[in-house]
């Protein structure tokens, strides 16, 4: 007979604990343990036995036939690292009505479009409720399955009984196995289905995607074993006010981790945007103060984003440090650079820093920028508008270089600016190919003199 007892479990690392604790012992968390019955059934999948390969060389391994496919979605091939993997299984969170399931739906519809079978799997609609969505994207295919289901066993038996190529979990949080007596959602429930989910997909080759849940600091709830045990972990950035969405990758083991999709929000569904920079520099830059453009590096795609600063006189007791898109810390270390090297009185002054369009950029290439835009908005000073700043700043307030410069220096001419400051340590590896001006810079003062 099966042994039966109580156990607390964290709900955010899966810390077990045989009494109720209010703090975790693994992680620290406060107030994160959850009773849940522990029983000594047999959980595991009797196919894992039955179905075990022997070790061979990896030369005899063979290959899949159709290893990648592409969804005809670019901006969601490219962070996934050329299309979808056959039996990769894919991790996506994000905060609720950020488009995760009207994403998922529109990838479904264009496996189908060419022919090969989809599985959708809702836990949160009705089939019903499901079809009124696709309806309204204008998605319709005998190709594209659609069922409302929890229950892990019969959820597996569907994936066997129809081989989809593409099969989505909508969501994770909402599966369980009726073997396992806690609900739906906890840790224990989490681990065991996703693993066997995940062990199904690389067996019979279906990609599948599980919908994470997202806790109030925005990270994937549950264990992060989930993330360990996925191929690829995505994160929907964004508000639900705003109509851009940008898709990040955090882990991906079939391609790089760098890469960003960016999404427009419309009333047919998520369309990815051709052209992003669009979005990410102001229309009108010409007689504004505390404004500098800088290209940024996401992955193989360089993005030109603007960024902004408001410095004024603290009227009321601390002066007050806020940013936004940009690392606190490093903005830090410039104002004590400006103050030091440069001479600027800022400790009296309100910073404000923010980066147009939502995007977030922690690459060190743009610590020239945060500084030409604080000084540019603390002498009232404009910083050119056809002008791109490019450039590591140390502590002793030397300009550093930076890589790629010129796939940087190649897109701010593809977009019309006409003069970049760049390191001079940079100079060398830059070919006499490119038609912008180069404004060669060794410490910060030199470029605090470009500002008109």
């Amino acid at each position: 007979m099966a042994r039966t007892g109580v156990i607390y479990v964290c709900q955010s690392c899966g810390w077990k604990s045989l009494k109720w604790v209010g703090r975790c012992g693994g992680c620290g968390e406060w107030d994160s343990t959850v009773e849940e019955i522990s029983t000594g059934a047999d959980l595991s999948n009797k196919s894992v036995a039955l179905n075990r390969g022997l070790p061979q060389p990896i030369t005899s391994v063979k290959s899949l036939e159709c290893p990648c496919i592409e969804t005809g979605i670019k901006e969601f091939d490219r962070i996934l690292g050329g299309g979808l993997i056959a039996g990769s299984a894919v991790l996506i969170g994000g905060a609720p009505g950020i488009g995760k399931s009207t994403l998922l739906l529109q990838v479904c519809h264009c496996i189908s479009a060419k022919g090969y079978k989809t599985l959708y799997v809702t836990g949160e609609e009705s089939a019903a409720q499901t079809k009124l969505r696709a309806e309204r994207l204008s998605i319709l295919s005998d190709n594209l399955l659609v069922v409302a289901e929890t229950n892990l066993d019969f959820i597996l038996e569907y994936i066997h009984n129809t081989n989809p190529t593409l099969v989505v979990i909508d969501s994770i949080q909402t599966v369980y196995k009726p073997q396992l007596e806690s609900s739906p959602g906890t840790v224990a429930q989490l681990r065991q289905c996703a693993n066997e989910l995940i062990y199904t997909a690389k067996s019979t080759g279906s990609a599948i995607f599980l919908v994470g849940h997202v806790t109030k600091d925005g990270i994937i709830a549950g264990p992060k074993v989930l993330e360990h045990m996925a191929d690829t972990v995505l994160y929907f950035e964004g508000e639900k006010f705003q109509w851009y969405r940008i898709l990040r990758v955090v882990k991906n083991r079939f391609g790089s981790t760098d890469e960003i999709g960016i999404f427009e929000m419309r009333k047919n569904g998520l369309q990815q945007v051709e052209n992003p920079t669009e979005i990410f520099i102001s229309r009108d830059r010409k007689t504004s103060t505390g404004s500098t453009v800088i290209p940024c590096l996401e992955g193989t795609r360089v993005l030109l984003v603007e960024i902004q600063a408001l410095v004024t006189r603290a009227n009321f007791g601390i002066p007050e440090r806020k940013v936004s898109g940009v690392d606190y810390n490093r903005v830090s270390m410039i104002l004590a650079v400006l103050e030091k090297r440069i001479g600027l009185k800022l400790g009296g002054q309100d910073i404000f820093v923010n980066i147009v369009g939502g995007v977030r950029v922690d690459e060190p290439a743009a610590d020239l920028g945060i500084a030409l835009t604080i000084a540019s908005s603390f002498k009232e000073k404009v910083v050119p508008s056809d002008t791109l700043v490019i450039g590591e700043i140390g502590l002793g307030g030397e300009v550093r270089s930076v890589n790629q410069i010129e796939l940087r220096l190649k897109e701010a001419q593809r977009l019309g600016f006409k003069k970049a400051v760049v390191p001079k340590d940079n100079i060398k590896g830059i070919t006499k190919e490119s038609k912008i001006e180069l404004i060669e810079v060794h410490y910060l003062s030199e470029a605090i003199e470009i500002m008109g």
